[in-house]
């Protein structure tokens, strides 16, 4: 199944974030691509709001990734939020402890999943964060059939 929004303001891709957060269900791992600037952390920034864990916010791009603690229906939940673009190869990648945080049965959310298409069969759903204008954003949303 897929969707399409065009987000013609920063507020609108968080609210797009939070709409789609909506629809999750621990376990769930979601791809997040799109060029460097296209939106991916402020559509996190509306997941993360979401799960109440907003204020823990903050760009992996340095960190490779990070772990939030929200809540979901009264429930605690955690979210791990990678960001794949400063790493170069699957050691790399599996160095960090990749695989175990994918199949922990958390939310995982992977910035450019893309770089590394092994893992593509993983991702439950996939995020799309394409320019369609100065200001404008195309955020298409491919969801894995069950």
């Amino acid at each position: 199944m897929t969707e399409e929004f065009l987000s013609s303001s920063a507020e609108e891709t968080r609210r797009f974030g939070r709409h789609f957060a909506s629809g999750l269900q621990p376990g769930d791992i979601v791809s997040l691509t799109g060029q460097l600037g296209a939106g991916k952390t402020l559509f996190m920034r509306g997941v993360t709001e979401f799960f109440s864990c907003d204020e823990q916010l903050s760009s992996p791009t340095f960190p490779l990734f990070n772990i939030y603690e929200g809540s979901q229906g009264g429930e605690s939940v955690t979210l791990h939020h990678f960001d794949l673009y400063r790493i170069n190869s699957l050691q790399e990648l599996e160095g960090i402890g990749f695989d175990e945080y994918l199949s922990s049965g958390d939310f995982a959310f992977v910035e450019w999943a893309d770089r590394f298409a092994e893992y593509a069969p993983l991702y439950s759903v996939t995020v799309t964060l394409e320019y369609a204008g100065s200001d404008s954003r195309r955020i298409v949303i491919k969801r894995k059939p069950l």
